[in-house]
């Protein structure tokens, strides 16, 4: 692996503050970190401990007070707002909580639409079938369970085969079972196309399976660790 590529993502002295005054508050306390290309990192902490603003700032959806972030050696803080939302939609892929699918259209239509944003886009119907979707692919959302509109928005996400899959507690909405199929998927996603992926949890058993594990509480990095003995997803337990 080439330097660049051990260094494919970033981070040097990133802060982050809400409010002024008396009311201020410093979420993210001078952050620095690199993730390799292909690496599957978990960003772990308790509620309030700054992961998820983080993954907010990696993805050009907020923006730091201090610090910088560079992605395959671009400076995020040196493209102006036409440009980030050209990168974010050409490279980034967003798995949230919540599914957000669009209500009328079914499962193929929800995932072509992130297809629509890619010069690169993986093959739809090849991809259904890795998702255990396909003989879905006909239904609309509020025909499919949870963990399967999970599904779709992973689908919706990987489709356009970004560099980075950014998932914010992808299973905190889903039941065990359910939480252990979607982290597999994620897990397949990750060694069949190799996109780098980096997820906020504060499941500790999910960072067995990690590659990267980086411990945040209050705003600061307590641990940042490689996994030598990588568990599968099939044989997480909590």
């Amino acid at each position: 692996m080439s330097e660049q590529e051990r260094k494919f993502l970033e981070v040097c002295g990133l802060k982050k503050s809400f409010g002024s005054g008396d009311t201020k508050q410093d979420v993210l306390k001078g952050l620095d970190f690199t993730v390799a290309k292909g690496e599957f990192c978990v960003l772990l902490g308790p509620s309030g401990s700054g992961k998820s603003t983080l993954l907010n700032i990696l993805g050009g959806i907020d923006s730091a007070d201090e610090g910088e972030i560079y992605i395959d050696g671009d400076k995020l803080a040196d493209m102006d707002e036409k440009s980030l939302t050209k990168y974010r939609r050409k490279h980034l892929g967003y798995v949230f909580q919540m599914y957000n699918l669009i209500p009328n259209l079914n499962v193929k239509e929800n995932i072509e639409t992130g297809a629509y944003l890619s010069d690169k886009p993986l093959d739809i119907d090849e991809l259904l079938k890795i998702l255990g979707l396909y003989e879905h692919r006909h239904k609309l959302p509020n025909q499919l369970s949870g963990g399967q509109q999970q599904r779709v928005s992973i689908g919706r996400a990987i489709v356009k085969n970004p560099d980075i899959l950014l998932c914010d507690e992808p299973t905190g909405a889903l039941d065990y079972n359910t939480s252990k199929e979607i982290l597999q998927l994620i897990e397949e996603v990750n060694h069949k196309y190799g996109n780098t992926i980096i997820m906020v949890t504060h499941n500790e058993a999910i960072k067995e399976m990690a590659d990267h594990v980086i411990k945040l509480r209050d705003g600061k990095i307590r641990r940042d660790t490689v996994n030598t003995e990588k568990k599968t997803a099939a044989e997480l337990d909590w």
